[in-house]
């Protein structure tokens, strides 16, 4: 039996005004197409990639400047793959917030 009480009609009329904000706000925001994705998968892998590399090159650079039993190449990868990683996590939990904020305006 559906509710026809005043109260119900107005969440109805609430939710499709929100939704029709949402709608038109995102029809403005024309930047979320297929290639602004692309980018965005690109942002995430050089956020990764650069400090493991710079990470690499420092290793290299020390086990040939300063021989030891230890690959500071090795142990620099994978600490400039961890924070490679921290970085892009703290990137999207960013991005993601600024979508959920603008959900909620």
């Amino acid at each position: 039996m559906p509710d026809d009480s005043p109260r119900h009609g107005k969440r109805f009329s609430e939710e499709v005004g929100i939704r029709e904000k949402r709608k038109l706000r995102a029809r403005d925001k024309k930047t979320d197409g297929i290639w602004f994705g692309l980018g965005m998968f690109g942002v995430v892998g050089w956020a990764v990639a650069i400090p493991t590399v710079l990470g690499i090159f420092l290793g290299v650079w020390i086990d040939l400047k300063w021989p030891s039993s230890y690959s500071w190449t090795l142990m620099l990868l994978m600490i400039g793959l961890v924070v490679g990683c921290l970085n892009a996590w703290f990137w999207v939990n960013r991005q993601r917030s600024a979508i959920n904020r603008d959900r909620e305006e």
